[in-house]
């Protein structure tokens, strides 16, 4: 099992302490916060771009292809009566050199990313709470 501690800082300031890291977040100006660090949501979002990134980037250095030209634009449309996501979409930006007979296979290993299948196959989440000294 995996722990990670999150303590409440002050403010709309919380930090998850998670494995030797701490990840600072804030809530924007309109929502109370000082926007000192992006909000929980905005790293939720930015997890599914960077994940699909990280499978990328092991794709291409697997067959030493360079990625310094390579960006991966993640565009959000949302529901705006639920006030969430309805579409993510990731527009993974190959160089014009980029080898054509790879160009499926890093969509391929896009999908590989660990975040968005977690999303896809959500699991189980219990709340609760417990009383300390």
């Amino acid at each position: 099992m995996v722990t990670t501690t999150i303590t409440l800082d002050g403010g709309k300031i919380i930090t998850a302490h998670h494995q030797g890291h701490d990840i600072i977040t804030d809530q924007p100006e309109a929502g109370g916060g000082t926007n000192s660090a992006p909000a929980p949501f905005d790293l939720f979002l930015a997890s599914i771009g960077t994940c699909a990134g990280i499978y990328v980037k092991s794709f291409c250095d697997q067959r030493g292809i360079p990625t310094e030209n390579i960006k991966i634009i993640q565009s959000v449309d949302y529901d705006m009566q639920k006030r969430l996501p309805s579409k993510i979409k990731l527009d993974i930006q190959l160089p014009v050199d980029f080898p054509e007979k790879y160009r499926n296979a890093v969509l391929s290993a896009a999908d590989l990313c660990a975040v968005k299948r977690a999303i896809a196959d959500p699991p189980v989440f219990e709340v609760v709470t417990s009383l300390v000294d």
